[in-house]
């Protein structure tokens, strides 16, 4: 009997020394079940009936029960005691492969895998035909654990078959026969969460597992097995016990994406790769095959150039070209079916979908469309467009196996043409030197059409065909040379001969007539002939003008035929002037300060705008009267000036006249500062201030401030006078008042002598509302006055509450106010106001109030709250 590692470690059985005060105790271990989970056997490759291949064994841990065994597989039977035999003769060509169960009289136990691989000569079996490391245990099956050594993982399937609770193994102490012992098991899955899944019969040491488990949740646990004496005494020390959860293939492949996305590009060789697919699987890849995937490919759409264009490796899920032939064009895209199949390609399968996009190749050339054009230009045209060009490209447009570059492979030597990819991949043939009819009236070119991009195959390059026809026009004269250089000397006398600047037309079959003029002449210094160019000046040419540069004069000379329309010419007509000695010396600076305490001379450069030998050296010399206070040196090209002898402060006029080499004189009137200097050369102030000032200077600043002063107190006078005008008492009598109205009705009595004594109390139930013209009236928020009551005994609460309203009005006069009553007439028979006095003398009225009722009240003030004096 064969056995691998892992199993080989999870059914060996490991002694550990426990070391208990008394005595020696050990665990004693059984495991429920068949002692491999996998059998593998060497058998030769023919199998006759009856021989037996290997066999099975299974701990039952002290069961009475018997064991029965069935195999999957009908061509094998086993027997009670495990051994496998062959029920039907067969040929083994591979490994065989089948399960091999265990009942009791009411349900399945456990089950194994056994395989048969075909032995090898140098590979001889037993007479069981068995191979592989056994290990040698007792007769009852038991196993002792001692203390100090590991039991190794506990294996035990994911989703195993019921019924539940299911005994998977015994534990029992060695002491047991000596005492009543309890065993109880602690750890995940049985004291903590999950609770419950693994339970212990105190009594015999069976460990139970209560449901299915899931080793995708939880692929190992750990737990601690004891046992205490009847009295609570610990019996053993703590056995530490690791559950193992084997994998089911009980999960089927997800691929990572809905739907893969990929590209190749056209044309693509066999091989090329594509894209890679990718699926998992929650189950164990790595002690089983139920989590190793293999990928396939079950369908393409469309099924063409070949119903299979691409392979995919089934490891990998690398999809790569199968076969040649794409082509974007015809077929852009492509739609796989694949599958994800665990087990490496034996269990569940999953599908999904993997689109493939066919990207652009330069396979297809640009191609002209016309392939001929022709096209008139005119002579003389730079930057013409003769022709638009246009191709057509069956690649994906805007990218570079689309775009054109347009090449002229023949008919233009001269290099006359240029052409140019526009933005819509169109070619635009243009002139980039003007065409001469007279030199050449016909040009045959020939254009090529390719893309950026390289083509993916040999493809046929376009051409194109252009006929160009020049025609003629009128030209404009031409001068000769372009721009002409003549010597001429500045005193070039007037009317004299310069130059002859003529031009030649180029049509010349046309026999036209030439007009010369002028075009740019700065200075106004030369005439031309219209007829034959011949160039004279006026008699001022000076190279010292401002109008000459670097000793040269530049003018411009038309040329116009009698063509229609009439073209000109240009010509360049530059004048180097030579110097004649027209110039004679001057002094730089004709102002200058010299300082009472410098003991240095004066140095002034002199200037001669002529050139050698019409320069230095120069001689100098002052007038007679100056002679007396300076002396003067020239220094090459410099006048030293020097004191005679101590000079006081004042201006200096001296009169310098200079000779240059060959005797022109040039005169120069020098003044000369002297005065007490501030810092270097300049003055502290002016040495004639009061002669600057002169005296009609001083009397128009003193008029200007006397009539100032004159302007500023009348100003005062009319503020004064404005300020102690007196205000009336009373408006005049002709002010229109608001309140006054006029009638002309005197039916029904007299209407003056009609009134109503109430309104002379309007503050107790209603503000008066007199508008005065010259007060400008303030808004103010209005007194709520209540009206006044129909019942006669609310009037002392009606009088009350107005005169409360009335008082905290802010705009309501204060105590008694005046009544202001429009002036009726000398003859009116109204009251007089002194008939409505409140009493019958002013000594019974306080009219110091009146003091407190502003400018308004001054008078009133005065004439009635002043002292009895």
């Amino acid at each position: 009997m064969g056995m691998n590692k892992r199993n080989y470690c999870g059914f060996v059985l490991l002694c550990v020394l426990l070391q208990i005060a008394g005595g020696l105790a050990e665990w004693q271990i059984c495991i429920f079940g068949f002692k491999d989970d996998d059998y593998q056997f060497m058998v030769p490759k023919s199998l006759e009936a009856g021989t037996v291949v290997g066999q099975v064994h299974f701990e039952k841990c002290g069961m009475q029960k018997p064991i029965s065994y069935t195999s999957k597989d009908h061509n094998f039977e086993v027997q009670a005691d495990g051994s496998i035999t062959v029920k039907n003769p067969l040929k083994l060509h591979t490994p065989r492969k089948f399960h091999v169960l265990a009942f009791d009289e009411k349900s399945r136990l456990a089950s194994t895998t056994v395989t048969l691989k075909k032995e090898h000569s140098r590979h001889k079996q037993s007479a069981h035909g068995q191979h592989g490391h056994h290990l040698k245990i007792s007769e009852h099956g038991h196993r002792r654990q001692k203390r100090d050594w590991t039991i190794p993982p506990l294996v035990v399937p994911e989703n195993g078959r019921g019924p539940y609770p299911k005994q998977i193994l015994q534990i029992k102490s060695t002491r047991d026969t000596e005492m009543q012992i309890r065993y109880s098991i602690t750890g995940q899955g049985a004291s903590t969460p999950p609770m419950g899944i693994f339970i212990m019969d105190a009594l015999t040491g069976w460990m139970n597992v209560t449901g299915q488990l899931d080793r995708e949740h939880i692929p190992y646990y750990s737990l601690q097995v004891h046992a205490v004496s009847i009295s609570g005494s610990i019996v053993e020390s703590p056995l530490d016990i690791t559950v193992e959860v084997t994998d089911q293939n009980d999960n089927r492949p997800e691929f990572t994406e809905k739907i893969f996305y990929g590209s190749v590009t056209e044309c693509s060789e066999p091989g090329a790769y594509v894209m890679t697919v990718t699926a998992t699987d929650a189950d164990d890849a790595i002690k089983t095959d139920n989590g190793i995937l293999a990928y396939a490919i079950i369908s393409q759409e469309p099924p063409f150039i070949y119903d299979r264009m691409f392979a995919i490796n089934p490891e990998t899920g690398m999809i790569n070209v199968l076969q040649s032939g794409l082509d974007r064009e015809r077929y852009p895209q492509y739609t796989l079916i694949i599958s994800a199949t665990d087990q490496e390609g034996k269990g569940f399968m999953t599908t999904g979908t993997a689109m493939i996009t066919v990207t652009d190749s330069n396979d297809n050339p640009p191609i002209f469309d016309p392939s001929t054009y022709r096209a008139d230009v005119p002579e003389n045209r730079v930057g013409y467009d003769v022709a638009r060009m246009t191709i057509t490209d069956e690649d994906v447009p805007y990218t570079d196996a689309w775009w054109a570059v347009y090449r002229i492979i023949k008919g233009n030597e001269a290099g006359v043409f240029g052409i140019t990819t526009t933005d819509d991949n169109m070619g635009l043939l243009k002139t980039v030197k003007g065409l001469d009819f007279e030199t050449k009236k016909e040009y045959i070119l020939f254009v090529t059409a390719t893309n950026r991009a390289n083509y993916s195959a040999t493809l046929i390059t376009s051409t194109a065909t252009v006929t160009v026809i020049v025609t003629d026009e009128n030209e404009a004269p031409v001068f000769d040379p372009v721009v002409k250089t003549v010597a001429v000397p500045e005193d070039l006398p007037s009317g004299q001969q310069i130059t002859s600047y003529t031009a030649q037309d180029p049509d010349k079959a046309q026999n036209q007539k030439i007009v010369y003029s002028i075009g740019l002449d700065p200075a106004g210094w030369l005439s031309v002939n219209p007829e034959n160019g011949i160039i004279t000046g006026n008699g001022q040419l000076d190279r010292e003008s401002i109008f000459v540069t670097n000793n040269t004069y530049q003018a411009i000379i038309l040329a116009a035929d009698s063509g229609f329309p009439t073209a000109t010419g240009t010509g360049t007509l530059l004048l180097a002037l030579q110097d004649v000695n027209d110039n004679g010396p001057f002094l730089e600076n004709e102002n200058v300060v010299w300082c009472l305490k410098n003991t240095e001379p004066l140095l002034v450069n002199i200037i001669d705008r002529d050139e050698n030998p019409f320069k230095d050296p120069y001689k100098a010399d002052i007038n007679r009267e100056a002679r007396e206070n300076w002396t003067v040196t020239v220094l090459h090209t410099q006048l030293e000036i020097k004191p005679n002898k101590d000079l006081e402060e004042g201006e200096y006029p001296v009169t310098v006249s200079m000779w240059d080499s060959q005797g022109l004189k040039n005169t120069t009137m020098l003044k000369i500062q002297v005065c007490q200097c501030l810092k270097g050369t300049t003055c502290n102030a002016p040495t004639k201030l009061a002669s600057v000032m002169e005296l009609p200077v001083i009397l128009g600043i003193l008029g200007g401030i006397l009539a100032l002063l004159l302007l500023l107190l009348l100003l005062l006078l009319f503020m004064r006078k404005k300020r102690v005008v007196k205000e009336p008492l009373l408006p005049p009598e002709d002010e229109t008042r608001d309140n006054v109205y006029h009638y002309d009705e005197e039916g029904g009595g007299e209407e003056d002598q009609d009134f109503d004594l109430s309104q002379l109390h309007r503050g107790l139930d209603a503000r008066p509302e007199i508008m005065r013209s010259d007060i400008a009236p303030t808004l103010m928020p209005a007194p709520q006055y209540k009206p006044r009551p129909a019942n006669p005994d609310e009037i002392g609460n009606f009088i009350d509450e107005n005169l409360q309203a009335a008082d905290n009005d802010p705009t309501a006069p204060p105590y008694d106010s005046l009544l202001v009553f429009d002036y009726e007439g000398s003859g009116s028979d109204a009251a007089s106001l002194s008939s409505l006095n409140s009493s019958n003398s002013d000594a019974d009225q306080d009219y110091s109030g009146l003091k407190d009722w502003g400018p308004r009240f001054n008078k009133l003030a005065d004439m009635y709250g002043g002292d009895e004096d």
